[in-house]
């Protein structure tokens, strides 16, 4: 006859109780709580990141597309994890050399993934030795020569 949820005027602390211990089954719960998502990214939560050029390379681009995309291998200051950047742009990879100093953002995939055609690569390259790889792109500014 006796059910086993409390239902007492007092009953609101046993639910709650309840509740928090369930919600650890949620998925999207779990990875936040425990950090999970921060703890693997290697901007380690940041929006930009700042990185060395390790070397040049290109990505094929994943079916019905055929291209080689072009990007750079980067190592971060802050941590030291490498990364694949991709460098967005007409004659962009001629604008970027080994060892300069870039600045890197998300791509702006879903869910901080990869984004269209470019397999596993999550980050673009914004800035090369402090100035826009835009206005590079564009010819309105030179890359100063360190």
């Amino acid at each position: 006859m006796g059910s086993k949820a409390p239902r007492g005027e007092f009953a609101a602390r046993t639910l709650l109780k309840k509740r928090k211990k369930l919600r650890w089954s949620e998925r999207s719960y779990k990875r936040r709580k425990l950090r999970l998502d921060v703890k693997s990214d290697p901007l380690q939560g940041a929006p930009m990141g700042r990185g060395i050029v390790l070397e040049k390379v290109g990505i094929e681009s994943k079916q019905p597309n055929s291209a080689i995309r072009k990007c750079v291998r980067t190592q971060l200051i802050k941590n030291g994890k490498v990364v694949t950047a991709f460098l967005p742009g007409d004659g962009a990879l001629n604008l970027v050399d080994e060892h300069d100093e870039v600045i890197i953002e998300g791509i702006g995939g879903s869910r901080g993934r990869s984004m269209g055609d470019i397999p596993g690569v999550r980050y673009k390259v914004i800035l090369v030795n402090g100035v826009s790889l835009k206005e590079l792109v564009y010819g309105r500014k030179e890359k100063p020569i360190r």
